[in-house]
C-alpha cells in the first residue's frame, strides 16, 4: 500500500517524531489504493496527535488510519457467516 517511496521517507526519518512533524514534511505524498488515492496527510489527521518512537509505529497508524478506499468489497468476509440483519446480507437462493 505505501507506493510511490511513502514507506522509505517514513522508515528514512528521524524518531521520535511527532503526527504533525510527519504531516508537514510527508502530507503531500499519495498513498496509492485498491479504490483510489489517500495523502498521507488525510490519512494522519484522523488520528488523535502523537509521538512516535520508531518507524514502525509510523506505519502502523498509516495502515489503520487509511479510508475504506483500501479494502476491497465493505463488508465483505470469506471466513464469517453474514450477521443477522446486516445490510450486507446476500439474497437468499433457492435451488
Amino acid at each position: 500500500m505505501l507506493l510511490n517511496g511513502t514507506g522509505d521517507v517514513i522508515d528514512d526519518y528521524d524518531y521520535p517524531a511527532t503526527t504533525d512533524e510527519l504531516i508537514a514534511e510527508h502530507g503531500d505524498r499519495t498513498l496509492e489504493l485498491p479504490n483510489g488515492t489517500e495523502t498521507v496527510g488525510e490519512v494522519l489527521t484522523r488520528l488523535e496527535s502523537e509521538t512516535f518512537q520508531a518507524p514502525e509505529d509510523a506505519r502502523f497508524a498509516v495502515y489503520t488510519a487509511v479510508s475504506d478506499k483500501a479494502i476491497g468489497r465493505v463488508g465483505y468476509s470469506d471466513r464469517d457467516p453474514t450477521p443477522v440483519g446486516s445490510p450486507y446480507t446476500p439474497d437468499a437462493m433457492s435451488f
